[in-house]
């Protein structure tokens, strides 16, 4: 019997985790009988290279998902408000990367070596909401911990590229850092500081609360992907002069004793994870490994000799790949093998 095909739509195609997606399709063989690339009115007249076509982009408008099966967004929360509900009541299913679905209780929130199971939501309002790149990368390695030993609590500090922000935040590390370099003035346009050999604790809009939205992000996505809203989560998020793949910091205690060598086990056996974990060969997860592949990278796994039940680790991972473009190609392998 010939493999079944779907009508495919990238929303925000021309940005950078739009040209992964349309990468990831391609790169992990999903089965597009077609493909329609959608932009603001801006990039009408360019065209993006699918599988050897040139395709050309198309303004986004309200009746641009009619007879499509599947609509990966990329394009920012206000866009996404405005047109998956369009998209939804077209009967396309909508993979959305932006933060605008993502706390909504009947929306989805998918990592799909986690919770596979919540896809079968998606019925609700046809939208399934992408986590947050550094949500993903530390749910991989925490959820079987939680399935086997309980987590009580998690502390994190986050090392994000500047890639998360986006193409100018890319061009402005690249200038400051070349002007930094020969003894130049230097301009900050995308962020209130220097970003080049410098690390900035800010991340997103400040709430009144004294943390980020990034940083509740990590807090509520994670209780949700988690299915628990028990768990205590506290997180510290950071800029960094890095141009690709987020690290981070995760101490984790947990309910049930729990030894370092007991994880470091586990997580070689987790879909999606690559213990790089040899202090004395100085192995350990580095963002320039991770950039450009789709595994998380864990090391530096070690007890808490502070507390009982817990464990420190290090977490890389490509924030535009499983950070973004290819969780979200995954999300939608489950969704045509599963539900469609």
């Amino acid at each position: 019997m010939a493999e079944k095909q779907f009508n495919v739509a990238v929303a925000g195609a021309t940005g950078a985790v739009g040209n992964q997606m349309i990468s990831c399709l391609e790169e992990m063989n999903f089965p597009v009988k077609s493909i329609r690339l959608l932009a603001s009115h801006r990039s009408v007249g360019r065209t993006l290279r699918f599988k050897g076509d040139l395709i050309p982009v198309e303004e986004l408008k309200e009746d641009s998902f009619k007879g499509l099966d599947i609509a990966l967004f990329s394009a920012g929360g206000s866009t996404s408000k405005t047109f998956a509900p369009n998209a939804a009541r077209d009967g396309c299913v909508v993979i959305d990367n932006s933060s605008a679905w993502r706390m909504d209780p009947h929306v989805p929130l998918v990592v799909p070596e986690v919770n596979p199971h919540a896809v079968a939501q998606h019925s609700h309002k046809g939208i399934i909401a992408n986590p947050n790149c550094s949500t993903i990368q530390m749910v991989l390695p925490l959820s079987p911990i939680h399935k086997k030993y309980g987590i009580k609590r998690i502390v994190v500090s986050t090392y994000q590229a500047v890639s998360g922000t986006g193409k100018k935040a890319i061009d402005e590390l690249f200038d400051q850092s070349r002007a930094m370099i020969n003894f130049l003035d230097c301009q900050n346009n995308v962020y209130p500081h220097r970003i080049a050999f410098n690390c900035l604790p800010h991340i997103d809009s400040f709430l009144d609360n004294g943390y980020t939205k990034e940083e509740m992000k990590m807090v509520n996505e994670t209780r949700k992907i988690l299915e628990d809203d028990t768990i205590g989560v506290t997180a510290t998020t950071v800029r960094v002069p890095v141009f690709y793949s987020h690290s981070e910091s995760v101490n984790v205690e947990t309910k049930k004793p729990v030894s370092a060598t007991e994880v470091r086990s586990l997580l070689e056996k987790t879909p999606g994870i690559k213990v790089v974990d040899d202090p004395e060969q100085n192995l350990y997860p580095l963002a320039i490994d991770a950039a450009g592949q789709d595994l998380t990278l864990v090391g530096r796994i070690r007890d808490d000799e502070s507390i009982p039940n817990g464990i420190n680790m290090w977490i890389v991972a490509d924030n535009i790949r499983k950070g973004a473009a290819t969780n979200a190609v995954q999300i939608a392998q489950v969704l045509v093998k599963d539900y469609l």
